[in-house]
């Protein structure tokens, strides 16, 4: 019998690497909470199907004779995080059924710091079993034994993970053409969030940016153009925050840049850090519209653009130049709205239904899987893909990857993509277009496999 603490003790542990083996043969995952208790997205929760943390400071990993063994090196977890909670969970009977359930912390050098052999478990089907937590500058470790009879869901509840109920794969009878809108009409723009981030979870906070941050609120459209074709604008977006998927070379942020006129002009922004960049678009117009990127000889390069839509909007990815120099030619007989963005403010592709209206760049982290597209417009769709799996630049995107959807008219189309950090591209589109995962993620399929 390990000898230790029993439930409700604790004690402090070294601020370091420490290894925590949970026995016996019982699945096991680690969640990263906040001051308040819960998590601040899937990327906290650490188990078999997501096994390392995005900060790389908590790993999962299974061992011999079942033992799981949980890696957490205490000094490199983020300071949002306040406690890691230790969670076990049945698949099958109920706790008291698992033999020799226990918890020991093992230091750098490899003895035992402490150790909790759990005696009491009864019916529950999930359990926090124990959690590190920081207490007067340094780090505890509590016997916490707290169960759940209504398992992970219950647990999940509990600690700000939603767990959403299935939702049927759509088909053409399910969801009928006239469930989106006709291409003519406006669609409400959805309110854009950052990325969440790694030491917030929803686009919470970035390096240099304020715990205390205000809620999103909407900056007033210019009085010329009406306000559904100018998207808000969250308080977030002006103090950006990192995001919390690895791979991500492009943690350049400043603010926002709006610029605002009528008719044909040149969209000129200087001083932005070389990179990747998204450009919101809006004009009330009735004519064409069509959008290049300028060289710096000021020669047309991209056309971004080419459209004789009404009332036209769309997000444009574009790259800034070494030189700080972004310049865009845009030709249009109305007013008109551009914002320039950090990429860390696209917005994030999930099994939610993703509205939107032309142009646009989204963002995908976890297991491979499609994004699953229905297209109402009646020119050009296309869409394309970057995987940012590997790739280190800062100033470039990486070379676009195949397959690639390229169709005319209305559609339904999927587009895979590889698991890891994968930007989505709505290179062309004018009418609206709905988008959401095909799968689950893998923290929400961790949580649903006991309703299987």
């Amino acid at each position: 019998m390990l000898r230790g603490l029993i439930k409700g003790d604790n004690a402090f542990v070294p601020t370091a690497a420490l290894r925590v083996a949970v026995r016996n043969d019982i699945d096991v995952a680690a969640l990263l909470v906040t001051e308040q208790g819960r998590v601040r997205g899937d990327a906290d929760i650490v188990f078999h199907g997501a096994p390392a943390h995005p900060s790389g400071a908590v790993r999962l990993s299974a061992g011999e004779d079942g033992t799981v063994w949980l890696d957490a090196d205490l000094a490199g977890v983020e300071e949002a995080v306040t406690r890691v909670l230790v969670v076990a969970s049945t698949e099958e009977g109920a706790l008291r059924d698992v033999r020799g359930l226990s918890v020991e912390v093992f230091g750098p050098d490899g003895a035992t710091v402490v150790g909790y052999e759990v005696t009491h478990a009864g019916g529950e089907t999930a359990m926090v079993l124990a959690e590190l937590y920081r207490r007067s500058g340094g780090w505890k470790f509590r016997a916490v034994g707290q169960g759940y009879v209504d398992g992970l869901v219950g647990l999940a509840a509990d600690h700000g993970v939603e767990v959403p109920e299935e939702a049927p794969e759509e088909t053409p009878e399910e969801t009928p053409e006239e469930a989106l809108p006709e291409p003519e009409e406006t669609l409400p723009e959805p309110e854009e969030t950052l990325p969440e981030p790694r030491a917030t979870r929803a686009p919470e906070a970035l390096p240099g940016a304020s715990k205390d941050a205000a809620p999103p609120a909407q900056i007033p459209p210019p009085a010329q153009i009406p306000a559904q074709v100018v998207p808000p604008v969250p308080a977030a977006v002006a103090a950006p925050v990192p995001l919390p998927v690895p791979d991500w070379p492009y943690d350049h942020l400043f603010e926002p840049h709006t610029l605002e006129g009528s008719g044909n002009d040149v969209l000129a922004v200087e001083g932005l850090p070389p990179g990747p960049v998204l450009v919101d678009l809006a004009l009330r117009t009735e004519g064409h519209t069509a959008v290049w990127t300028l060289t710096p000889g000021n020669k047309e390069e991209d056309l971004l653009v080419n459209s004789t839509k009404k009332d036209w909007r769309g997000r444009l990815l574009a790259v800034v130049p070494l030189n700080g120099r972004l310049r865009l030619k845009l030709t249009a007989d109305g007013p008109w709205h551009a914002r320039v963005l950090p990429l860390a403010a696209a917005r994030r592709l999930t099994e939610d239904a993703l509205e939107s209206w032309g142009p646009e760049v989204l963002l995908h982290t976890g297991e491979a899987t499609d994004v699953s597209f229905h297209y109402r417009g009646d020119s050009n769709f296309i869409v394309d893909s970057y995987d940012l799996t590997g790739h280190k630049d800062p100033v470039k995107l990486p070379k676009s990857r195949y397959p690639y959807i390229n169709e005319i008219g209305r559609r339904r189309e999927a587009l895979p993509v590889p698991s890891g950090t994968v930007l989505v591209h709505v290179q062309r589109a004018d009418g609206p277009w709905r988008a959401r995962l095909k799968q689950p993620s893998a923290a929400v399929a961790w949580l649903r496999r006991v309703r299987d």
